[in-house]
């Protein structure tokens, strides 16, 4: 833990806004170097121009594989791109449009201008589903998108991310395949891709003219097929949303206006250094609404309204603040799964809820007492897709903080995450039921348990995560976890057979899970006891010991 997490951030804290953008146009990066390459984890490729992960030559060359990706596929219709407000996600944008619209890509970027020209993640989602509804599966008119961000990761940070026309994330078919082209085309040199270089909406010699799409308003305007607004209104709720510094700052006004919310909408706006925010735990800028750390930046508005929200900078994940301080992501995933499967007769009875493996027990309790089926699949929004978009599931969650939930007919809403109606949600529930979200899952505790949950980080050299993500249930010979018997263990996910890339170990009162980071050189080990704090504190250190043994 940084000596400053949760304080605000210093002058010294801040980066160069212009010494990136320009590393961004003139870095080349060295295709031989792996941490210079095109990598898409599993919310993109992201990097920093600072150390030559996130330049323009990357963004040419994914830009180039995409337009090549979408045309083998039978994609023609229009390619909906939108940017958060992180530095480099808006020359990333330019670049990425001049290049798919001199492939002849029609591209369709905001409509808006000043803060209403940025585009949270959810709002791009929604729009390729709106286009693509009642369009058979090899229509080709269908469309796709992109998102320029690299949610809440620091300012000096860029993202990419492709959804296609399911209007998700990729999988990793396409995203394996977009990478390797990519680096070819790196590895080939991209001085020789085409791209427009006429004004937007004017013809180049062969090049689609870019568009604009109003993606605000499109999508505030659909939101009441969604959330109960007129509950939130007639009840009176007083709330405040915090964008943090976020793609969602335009968004929160034009709900207050548009709906007559008694919403306030905080913070200065839009900070390209971020210079408003308290520090997350290791010191650095990150706007990351799950951490308490982050939410340090809100807490002086706490006493002032019954609920406070906060979404990073691409809208898709969700803070809740109740009188009572920050909730758990899992408390609120429990206490919204909860809430709607009370609250949306219209909805599929046979449909699902889906949640990742390492999100709380709780959630599965809650599901079983409604008696949906529950889908545990491995970490990463896009397992939870197919379901969301062919109506097989209802809900979505990680314990993340990124949900998403289907419209009040059953049908899909987003098949990204979207942490601007799980906000909404917040307070629907207060405005129906009387309680705050806390109150709600204090109640939930009382019929299922009270979990202690925790997620630590623990020193792991790259052949041990290796190692780590290669187990078999088989290499485990261990018959207790923290003094109760072993009843499952885990290396690909329950509801679809996905590796899980790790392992995952199950009593009837505790679990453990443990995965290599994709960034850094550690293994992130989850846990959980409904036995209270102090058997979560012997379930951590007998997983330590389990998974020290396993690796050897």
């Amino acid at each position: 833990m940084h000596e400053r997490a949760g304080r605000p951030a210093q002058p010294e804290d801040l980066i160069d806004v212009e010494a990136l953008l320009a590393a961004y146009a003139e870095t080349v990066p060295d295709p031989a170097d792996p941490a210079q390459r095109v990598v898409f984890g599993t919310s993109g490729h992201r990097g920093s121009s600072l150390t030559g992960s996130f330049t323009e030559a990357h963004i040419v060359a994914i830009s180039a594989a995409i337009a090549e990706y979408r045309a083998a596929q039978g994609i023609e219709g229009p390619l909906f791109i939108g940017a958060d407000t992180h530095p480099l996600s808006a020359p990333a944008e330019r670049t990425a449009t001049e290049v798919l619209s001199a492939a002849g890509v029609r591209v369709l970027a905001s409509a808006g201008a000043g803060w209403d020209r940025f585009v949270p993640t959810p709002a791009l989602s929604h729009a390729i589903l709106s286009h693509n509804r009642d369009r058979a599966d090899d229509d080709p008119q269908r469309a796709d998108g992109i998102v320029v961000t690299p949610s809440h990761n620091p300012p000096a940070d860029g993202g990419f991310k492709y959804n296609p026309p399911h209007g998700g994330p990729a999988d990793s078919e396409a995203t394996n395949w977009i990478a390797a082209r990519a680096n070819e085309l790196l590895e080939r040199g991209v001085e020789s891709i085409p791209r427009q270089s006429a004004p937007v909406g004017e013809h180049d010699a062969g090049a689609e003219p870019v568009g604009r799409y109003d993606f605000l308003g499109e999508y505030v305007e659909s939101l009441a097929e969604v959330i109960d607004v007129a509950a939130i209104r007639e009840a009176g709720i007083r709330m405040a949303a915090h964008p943090l510094g976020g793609a969602s700052v335009a968004y929160w006004a034009a709900i207050r206006d548009r709906y007559g919310l008694d919403l306030t909408v905080l913070g200065p706006g839009v900070d390209p250094q971020w210079g408003f925010m308290h520090l997350d735990w290791d010191g650095r800028i990150r706007m990351d609404p799950s951490s308490r750390h982050v939410m340090s930046t809100v807490e002086e508005y706490r006493s002032l309204y019954p609920l406070v929200t906060g979404n990073d900078a691409d809208a898709d994940r969700h803070g809740i603040v109740t009188a009572e301080g920050l909730m758990n992501p899992n408390h609120y995933l429990a206490v919204a799964i909860d809430y709607l499967l009370e609250h949306r007769p219209d909805w599929p009875r046979e449909a699902g809820v889906g949640k990742t493996l390492v999100s709380s027990g709780i959630i599965d309790r809650v599901v079983a007492a409604h008696g949906r089926p529950l889908l545990e699949v491995p970490v990463g929004f896009k397992w939870f897709v197919p379901g969301l978009a062919g109506g097989g599931l209802v809900f979505g969650g990680e314990e993340s903080a990124g949900a998403s939930f289907q419209r009040f007919d059953g049908t899909a809403w987003s098949t990204d995450k979207d942490g601007i109606l799980l906000a909404l949600l917040a307070a629907e529930i207060q405005a129906v039921t009387g309680q705050s979200p806390a109150e709600r899952y204090r109640e939930l505790t009382a019929r299922f348990g009270d979990p202690a949950y925790a997620r630590v980080d623990a020193a792991a050299s790259p052949e041990q995560k290796a190692r780590l993500a290669a187990l078999t249930p088989e290499d485990v010979a261990d018959t207790e976890l923290a003094g109760d018997p072993i009843t499952a263990v885990l290396t690909a996910a329950p509801g679809n057979g996905a590796p899980i890339g790790g392992l995952k170990v199950q009593t009837e009162h505790a679990w453990f899970a443990a995965r290599p980071s994709g960034t850094e050189d550690v293994m992130k080990v989850y846990a959980e006891s409904f036995r209270g704090p102090e058997h979560l504190a012997e379930v951590q250190a007998a997983a330590q010991e389990l998974v020290a043994r396993v690796l050897g």
